[in-house]
């Protein structure tokens, strides 16, 4: 069986002042090096046969921390799987969003949730049926993993917590993916009690899961 485990990056400063990044590369913290450790141990209980990243720099040193942790090397970059594009609301805070975009404002330049579907569904079908019977690891982004959870209707709350370092699996069925449940509780593990989600960083992500359950 084909699996993906996807890994949001470790926490970023920017995270933890809850400004939107978007496609601006911002490093890791020390947090998210640490948060990137902790999710290697919790992989290390299963084997993988290799690993890949988001080319912005918070995913890959994410990925490159899982590799180490791992054995697997360097990570391959994948250039579809960078988070999504924010537009003019990079670099802004929940309540500079709220003042400039209130309400359902658009955001000039904001990349629309499916598009970010457009690219990347098929890259990660391309990723899995290129590797039949493998188990892979992806570094990648928030809006991204909850864009394929949305893509694949999975059975779980809009709102359902995306925290950094956390792991989300998936596997190919019959040329379409789904998420996995297992026995061993990576998954749920890698959720950590009290640690911020990506609604709770990102004002506009929070405004759409809102806007969906209301």
């Amino acid at each position: 069986m084909t699996l993906l485990y996807l890994v949001r990056h470790g926490e970023t400063d920017w995270n933890r002042a809850h400004r939107i990044q978007g496609s601006t590369d911002v490093p890791l913290n020390d947090t998210g090096r640490l948060q990137a450790r902790r999710a290697g141990r919790l992989l290390a209980r299963r084997s993988w046969d290799g690993i890949y990243s988001s080319p912005l720099s918070r995913a890959l040193e994410t990925a490159e921390i899982l590799g180490e942790e791992l054995g697997l090397g360097a990570p391959l970059t994948l250039a579809a799987l960078v988070e999504r594009n924010y537009g003019e609301a990079e670099g802004l805070t929940d309540r500079q969003i709220a003042r400039r975009y209130p309400g359902t404002t658009p955001v000039p330049g904001r990349e629309s949730r499916d598009e970010v579907r457009q690219r990347v569904v098929p890259a990660l079908l391309s990723l899995a049926e290129d590797n039949p019977g493998r188990h892979l690891i992806v570094a990648s982004h928030g809006a991204v993993i909850r864009t394929l959870l949305m893509a694949v209707n999975a059975p779980i709350e809009r709102g359902a917590a995306i925290t950094n370092g956390s792991i989300h699996s998936f596997r190919l069925v019959d040329g379409t993916l789904e998420l996995v449940e297992f026995d061993d509780p990576i998954e749920s593990e890698s959720v950590v009690p009290g640690e911020e989600d990506l609604d709770e960083q990102n004002a506009l992500e929070g405004r759409e899961a809102h806007e969906v359950s209301s």
